[in-house]
C-alpha cells in the first residue's frame, strides 16, 4: 500500500517473519513506546506474526523507518493493537496520515485502546483519535494481564465511525480477547 501526501510517497510493507527488514526498528519504537504490561514478549510477537489476521504493517519512506501499525481484521471489525511513529517523525502530520489512510482503506468498523485519560499524555492521544472521528465509549473496559503475576488493566475503547454499545463490548471481548491475548 502506497500513502502519498504533498512531501511524503510512503509504503506500508507487512512483516512476517521477526527476521524481516526493519522489524529490529520496529520493536526498538514497540518497547519504547508502549508500558511494559501492554506490551507482548518477543516470543508472542513471532508466534501471531503466524496469524493471517495479524498485520505487522511498517511506514517506510525513502528506505526509513518511519513508524508501525499492529492491527487484526476479524469478520466484524478491524482492531488496532500498537500505533506508534518514529520519535523524530513525531507532530509531522504522518500519525494523522497513516491512521487516515487505514481508515480509508477499510469497510469494517475500527477498534482500538486507550489508557484512561489520567495524564496529559493520554489526554493528548484519546484527542489525536477524535479529531481523526474516533469515538470515546465510556464503558468499563479491561484487558488481560500481559504478565503472569499482573492485574488486569484498565483501559477505554474508541470506535469509528460510530460508539458502540456495552453488548458490543461484551461481544468483542468475548469473541476477540481469546484470540488476541492468547499468547503473552
Amino acid at each position: 500500500m502506497l500513502i502519498d501526501s504533498n512531501k511524503h510517497s510512503m509504503k506500508i510493507i507487512r512483516l512476517k517473519y521477526i527476521s524481516d527488514d526493519y522489524f529490529n526498528k520496529a520493536w526498538e519504537l514497540y518497547e519504547n513506546a508502549f508500558p511494559f504490561e501492554e506490551r507482548k514478549s518477543l516470543e508472542a510477537q513471532s508466534y501471531i506474526l503466524l496469524n493471517k489476521n495479524y498485520h505487522f504493517d511498517v511506514l517506510i519512506d525513502k528506505d526509513q523507518f518511519i513508524g508501525f501499525i499492529l492491527w487484526w481484521n476479524f469478520d466484524t471489525y478491524r482492531y488496532i493493537d500498537h500505533f506508534a511513529t518514529a520519535v523524530e517523525e513525531r507532530n509531522k502530520g504522518i500519525g494523522k496520515l497513516m491512521i487516515n489512510k487505514f481508515i480509508n482503506n477499510n469497510d469494517k468498523p475500527i477498534i482500538l485502546e486507550v489508557e484512561l485519560p489520567t495524564s496529559n499524555i493520554n489526554k493528548r492521544r484519546i484527542k489525536f483519535y477524535e479529531r481523526i472521528g474516533f469515538k470515546l465509549n465510556e464503558h468499563h473496559y479491561e484487558i488481560p494481564p500481559a504478565k503472569e503475576d499482573q492485574s488486569p488493566l484498565q483501559l477505554l475503547l474508541m470506535s469509528y465511525p460510530y460508539f458502540i454499545s456495552q453488548k458490543d463490548v461484551n461481544l468483542f471481548i468475548e469473541k476477540y480477547h481469546p484470540i488476541i491475548f492468547s499468547i503473552k
